[in-house]
């Protein structure tokens, strides 16, 4: 079970840093929405041309790199939409329960459902090389690509969950197997076995 840990702290690990980069990402969108915005109101008065398609599909794209990729993310800090009714009241054994049933039940088969449905879309993007409509548009190949990593990313980090809960209804403690959760831990960077 150790060595299972190690590799649920090592998915961890790589949720955490992909959430690090999403942080960059909504500063470049709130930057180049905050551009769009400007260079639409000095082109109205100046005829510049500062504003493009461009850049409006820019923002757009990082929209989707921070909604896609930060799932996993959200999944590790376990900051998703949850119907919280009784999950607060239970033991970690009983959370665990939920935890895993939800893990089997929905996530993995959501999951591995939007991976089938998604690569032949993204198979047909890349072949025909799928353009934006809209004059000086970007390309729609790589945008689509990121969906299925995302969703794959979503269930690695379930790998994750899954791991640490079996753990803890096996009985160990649940802050050593999940410590990025105990109090006074840093969830930003966790220390990993054989991290140099």
């Amino acid at each position: 079970m150790d060595t299972l840990l190690h590799w649920a702290h090592r998915i961890d690990d790589w949720s955490e840093r992909t959430g690090r980069v999403m942080y960059y990402c909504t500063l470049a969108m709130v930057l180049i929405g905050a551009f769009n915005a400007v260079a639409r109101y000095t082109d109205k008065y100046t005829g510049l041309g500062l504003s493009s398609n461009t850049w409006l599909e820019l923002q757009w794209y990082l929209f989707g790199l921070v909604f896609l990729l930060g799932a996993a993310y959200t999944l590790k800090h376990d900051d998703h939409v949850r119907v919280d009714v009784l999950y607060s009241r239970l033991s970690a054994r009983g959370k665990a329960w939920i935890d895993l049933a939800g893990t089997l039940l929905f996530l993995f088969p959501f999951c591995g459902l939007v991976l089938y449905m998604s690569i032949p879309m993204v198979e047909n993007s890349w072949a025909v090389l799928e353009q934006s409509p809209d004059p000086g548009g970007l390309p729609r190949y790589p945008i689509r690509t990121i969906i299925p990593v995302a969703f794959l990313l979503v269930m690695i980090q379930g790998v994750s969950m899954t791991i640490k809960q079996v753990a803890i209804l096996r009985g160990h403690d649940p802050e050593t197997v999940d410590p990025s959760e105990s109090i006074g831990a840093d969830p930003v960077d966790p220390a990993l076995p054989g991290d140099t």
